[in-house]
């Protein structure tokens, strides 16, 4: 594959669409990797799942500016406990054995020659 395959076309704001690894498990955001959603999911799942995901990260921000503590530490866990249903926290949703590298900074992981193949190019925008 070669390393333009895996960037993406920019959505119709213009905004650029965040890189994607070539195999599909992680974003590419600042130059770190963020582990993408399990693609086996249901498509009505995955919806139920990410309404559930923003709506815990709305309450987080209600609990921050009423400086509730009880309140943000309960849409923490909402928020935790979203992003793990999704796949994008906890085991790896793949079964290769590939480790798992998300948050990491992409320079230091598998995928640097790839990022740096994309940045000669200037493909990789963030």
């Amino acid at each position: 594959m070669s390393p333009r395959a895996s960037a993406r076309q920019r959505p119709a704001t213009g905004a650029p669409a965040p890189l994607v690894t070539p195999d599909g498990r992680y974003l590419v955001v600042r130059g770190r990797l963020w582990r993408r959603a399990d693609p086996s999911l249901p498509e009505d799942t995955r919806r139920r799942l990410v309404s559930e995901l923003m709506a815990a990260r709305r309450e987080v921000g209600r609990a921050l500016r009423a400086g509730d503590e009880a309140a943000l530490r309960a849409a923490r866990r909402r928020v935790n406990d979203a992003k793990i249903a999704l796949g994008e926290r906890g085991p790896p949703w793949w079964s290769d054995g590939a480790p798992d590298e998300n948050r990491r900074l992409v320079a230091s992981t598998g995928y640097a020659r790839w990022y740096d193949a994309l940045c000669r190019e200037g493909a990789c925008v963030d």
